[in-house]
């Protein structure tokens, strides 16, 4: 039930970036076999610095991915859904950019979904 969203630079292509992180959760193994309960969206952004080597010709370029699971998982099981979108990250997107990945919890508790 991951929520994958992915912050990057407007100069990276968004449908290349939501297709490696979906693999990249999907080759985790830690939800349905279909995907269909993985989701995904990007934002991109035209004005950001990286660092402080900020080039008004060619700033670096950057993706950061958020991805909320609900609450319960283990810190290996979140270590390996950072690694796997990491490495469908590596694989499929070529460009020399810093990219970060946080796990965040869902309080199971209060979260709730409804059908719309």
């Amino acid at each position: 039930m991951p929520h994958c969203i992915i912050e990057h630079a407007s100069t990276l292509d968004s449908n290349k970036l939501v297709s490696a992180v979906f693999q990249g959760a999907l080759a985790s193994n830690q939800f349905e076999p279909d995907g269909s309960d993985i989701k995904v969206r990007a934002i991109s952004f035209n004005s950001y610095q990286v660092g402080s080597n900020q080039s008004k010709k060619s700033p670096s370029d950057f993706i950061h991915i958020t991805l909320k699971i609900l609450s319960g998982r283990s810190e290996e099981q979140k270590q390996l859904l950072s690694k796997s979108v990491l490495n469908a990250l590596n694989t499929r997107v070529r460009n020399s950019c810093e990219i970060t990945i946080e796990v965040v919890d869902i309080d199971r508790a209060s979260y709730l979904k409804a059908k719309c």
